[in-house]
């Protein structure tokens, strides 16, 4: 549950001189917010490249691409922006492109060929006709345009600002249970919440409980934090007080068949 400093980028940078560096921005499995301010231009001061995982933040939280130098960003349509899964927003920048478009050995892949998939995208300017790569997902991309609208409707600083207030608000909830989140405040993600399962509780059966009876499916801890951890996501579309409230009254209940014991008020 915690993330990376500038320093310790910056060391690993200069240690390991790499042509790529990669970092999640929100990572999914912990519910950390990596700060990415001023890694892109480190990247580029020692030739290097910045991708980043921007899965559980797009549309959720701040996140600003060009400004902070992210040559190559990939995000999912299920989370924040509410929209069907099974397409994944790509960004290059001009950098990462001309990369890509020069390299010397071609890419052992046909459906992850970037430099395929751009002479499929974009007009040659030499004339020559585009060549095909793949038949588009036309439904999705779709249902992809309705939600990015939606977003634009709501505006995309009220979007980040809706997130950030109802994940307070959970979190506020959480605390007053007892309950612990596993990141700390200033690096927790407002899309997804880890929270820490009390000592004497066992985390899958509240899984399970939840699930039966509310029909809301909180996430089990992945990997180290199996059993130890809970994932709660409230993003897009489900990122309100009213589904906020209704995961607090259904985990209090969880935890009561357990013979957990609350506060005192």
């Amino acid at each position: 549950g915690e993330v990376f400093t500038f320093q310790e980028i910056e060391e690993a940078i200069k240690l390991h001189q790499p042509k790529l560096v990669g970092l999640i921005h929100a990572e999914t499995s912990t519910g950390a917010c990596q700060p990415l301010e001023g890694v892109g231009q480190l990247c580029h001061d020692h030739g290097a490249l910045l991708i980043a995982d921007t899965v559980t933040s797009i549309s959720g939280v701040p996140l600003y691409l060009d400004k902070w130098g992210v040559d190559a960003a990939y995000a999912g349509t299920q989370k924040a922006l509410s929209c069907p899964p099974g397409i994944a927003p790509l960004s290059f920048s001009d950098r990462a492109m001309k990369k890509l478009m020069n390299r010397s050995k071609p890419v052992p892949n046909w459906y992850l060929d970037m430099k395929m998939v751009a002479s499929y995208l974009l007009k040659k300017n030499d004339g020559a006709p585009r060549s095909y790569h793949h038949t588009a997902p036309i439904n999705m991309i779709y249902g992809f345009r309705e939600c990015l609208n939606l977003v634009a409707e709501e505006g995309l600083e009220n979007r980040w600002k809706r997130h950030r207030e109802v994940a307070e608000a959970f979190w506020k909830d959480l605390e007053a249970m007892g309950l612990e989140c596993l990141v700390a405040h200033e690096h927790r993600l407002p899309t997804l919440t880890t929270v820490k399962v009390p000592e004497g509780i066992d985390a899958k059966k509240v899984c399970t409980y939840i699930l039966e009876k509310y029909q809301i499916e909180v996430g089990n801890g992945l990997g180290e934090l199996a059993g130890k951890a809970w994932r709660v996501g409230l993003m897009g579309f489900n990122s309100r007080h009213d589904v906020s409230m209704a995961v607090v009254s259904a985990l209090r209940d969880a935890l009561a068949q357990q013979g957990y014991k609350f506060p005192n008020k």
